[in-house]
């Protein structure tokens, strides 16, 4: 299937159904691991994840160092460094370990849930780092600066110039009755096709076309936001629904399965509006007070996206990783950009990529 840009895209959208508007990806943590050292002694990403979670309050997370080519496991004893050099990963010595990084995050759930803030554990820091939206003023602003201020060096404030919000918009790609949002990945379910797009957009939309005005192509089975941000939509015309995504000009990519995020990891996301643009995960298990609401659990990147990329794919050549929930900030000047997690999505719905 050809791909082609703007009317001629959109034939290829109406004809062939091929509506994966997500985006490339490059991390390519394999090519890396493998220059220099024999592979048996390369630590993959999961392994390293998992491996930290084993070390319990002996570790505080995991990261990819793009510039060393290293997996990096944060400790915060010899012994547990030690543990993690004998698996393959570079071992880094650090002050706070991921229990007392995790009663931080608690405390600012507890005492500091206010719209227009987020948080997300950043293992290069060792610190929560919170972020305030230009929406927090005041009294708010206060108390959260007693707060961060209450946990010491666990905790550091920055401030974006922007507004925390879903990225949804009027417009065209997959269309609502007043909605516009972006397809992340087709999945099957049940021996049936559907697709992926975020939780907020299944909330506002329940009949789907591929253009504004047309005719239905899909309906809204199932969304959570807030909490979490994923929607299903299962195919009601009979169109093609290929497991690939459009990449805007360097052909479709084929996606076969589904993967979790690293910190460190090099992605791409794509979206109706501002189409392919890549960026580095900053941070996993990150908490954003939108004003509709507490997200949890996302994937923390500084990709930008605009109002109607909401929905849209993150993946890393044929692994999907995140459908876009929201964030701050734009194309022209830069942003942060949280993505939904899909194996938990997938697992959530009961589907798999196909």
């Amino acid at each position: 299937m050809k791909h082609r840009r703007n009317t001629q895209r959109r034939a290829v959208l109406a004809g062939a159904g091929a509506l994966a508007l997500a985006a490339t990806a490059t991390l390519t943590l394999a090519d890396a691991n493998a220059a220099d050292e024999p592979a048996a002694k390369q630590l993959t990403p999961a392994a390293a994840t998992a491996l930290a979670s084993q070390l319990s309050g002996h570790a505080a997370g995991s990261y990819y160092d793009a510039a060393a080519k290293k997996l990096v496991v944060n400790v915060v004893d010899r012994a547990a460094a030690d543990a993690v050099r004998a698996k393959g990963a570079e071992a880094r010595m650090v002050r706070h370990s991921l229990a007392q990084l995790d009663a931080a995050r608690q405390t600012l759930k507890q005492q500091a849930t206010i719209p227009g803030t987020a948080w997300a554990m950043d293992p290069r820091t060792n610190k929560v780092v919170v972020t305030a939206d230009r929406t927090v003023s005041g009294a708010k602003l206060d108390k959260l600066n007693k707060v961060v201020k209450s946990l010491g060096s666990k905790a550091t404030l920055r401030h974006s110039k922007s507004e925390f919000t879903p990225f949804i918009a009027g417009g065209d790609a997959i269309w609502g009755s007043s909605s516009r949002c972006s397809l992340g990945f087709n999945v099957v379910k049940g021996g049936q096709p559907y697709f992926l797009t975020a939780g907020h957009c299944g909330n506002a939309v329940k009949s789907w076309s591929d253009k504004q005005g047309g005719q239905e192509i899909a309906s809204t089975e199932d969304s959570k936001f807030p909490g979490s941000d994923y929607a299903i939509a299962k195919y009601t015309a009979d169109i093609a629904h290929p497991s690939e995504v459009n990449t805007y000009g360097g052909g479709p990519q084929k996606i076969t399965k589904a993967a979790e995020a690293t910190v460190g990891q090099k992605v791409t996301r794509s979206g109706s509006t501002t189409q392919v643009h890549d960026g580095t995960v900053k941070a996993l298990d990150a908490s954003v007070n939108y004003q509709e609401g507490t997200v949890e659990g996302l994937i923390q990147t500084d990709v930008c996206a605009e109002p109607g990329d909401s929905g849209g794919a993150l993946y890393d050549g044929e692994s999907a990783v995140g459908l876009t929930s929201g964030g701050s900030g734009n194309c022209s000047s830069g942003g942060e950009t949280y993505f939904q997690p899909v194996p938990e999505a997938l697992e959530a719905v009961g589907a798999e990529i196909g």
